[in-house]
């Protein structure tokens, strides 16, 4: 079995950074750590002009968080420090000075889908469902949801949300604008990412920036609004009916 691991490349001003855990790239707390701390390092780089983000493997795209980590909450403390590993992935993406394309290879549930969302393109294959699971464990998708909702509007974001034990299409995600474009293969889906990456990279990088931060406009406020709602997360995980949920899963 392979062992989890965040790393990156950078080659003709395109960065890759790529994740992964055996546990179907679920994050756990140390993995989203080094994730939002490599995407603010690489959007520093001056050799930077694009990044794609990607998980490793063929199938899940993100699982979500860890649920080893989820089950072992105690306390309302340690409940926001977890559930703020997603928040300040998203948080890092929407500061990165460089435009993001996300690589979404397969099914993505919960944090996945907030990080899918929080890309500033995002291209995926016919097999890339998404899953907003939080409801079933007696929690809700919190933290992701603000770049959900940003990405795919308050219906779209409220029905996944609801609707907690369904997979949606990718067809139903690219006609919400969650993916830019769908593609039937793994092969077609990484040559037009590439191909995508390297136009960008013939345009004035000081107008891509200054685009993101229009595009960003009125997420200001998210470094706090974040934390609010990894401490909602981290109250309600504690619950009787979220604990009694957890202990079927054991």
């Amino acid at each position: 079995m392979k062992e989890a691991y965040v790393k990156h490349n950078i080659e003709n001003n395109i960065a890759t950074i790529e994740f992964f855990h055996p546990e179907q790239n679920s994050l756990p707390g140390n993995i989203l750590a080094q994730l939002a701390y490599t995407i603010t390092e690489v959007g520093n780089n001056a050799e930077v002009k694009v990044i794609i983000l990607k998980s490793g493997g063929d199938r899940t795209f993100c699982a979500g968080a860890s649920f080893k980590e989820l089950i072992a909450i105690n306390d309302a403390e340690t409940g926001k420090v977890f559930f703020s590993g997603f928040a300040n992935v998203i948080n890092a993406i929407r500061k990165c000075p460089k435009f993001i394309i996300g690589r979404i290879q397969g099914k993505t549930v919960g944090g996945g889908v907030g990080i899918a969302a929080a890309t500033d393109y995002c291209m995926a294959t016919k097999f890339a469902a998404i899953k907003l699971s939080e409801l079933n464990v007696g929690i809700g998708p919190f933290v992701v949801s603000p770049a959900i909702e940003r990405k795919m509007g308050v219906s779209a974001m409220s029905q996944i949300a609801i609707d907690a034990n369904s997979f949606y299409e990718a067809s139903w995600a690219l006609e919400k604008g969650l993916y830019a474009s769908v593609f039937d293969s793994i092969e077609a889906l990484d040559a037009e990412v590439q191909k995508f990456a390297e136009h960008l990279c013939t345009y004035n990088p000081e107008a891509m920036m200054e685009m993101k931060k229009i595009f960003w406009r009125g997420t200001e406020d998210w470094d706090n609004l974040l934390a609010e709602r990894a401490a909602i997360s981290g109250r309600l995980v504690l619950s009787d009916f979220t604990k009694e949920t957890l202990k079927k899963f054991k």
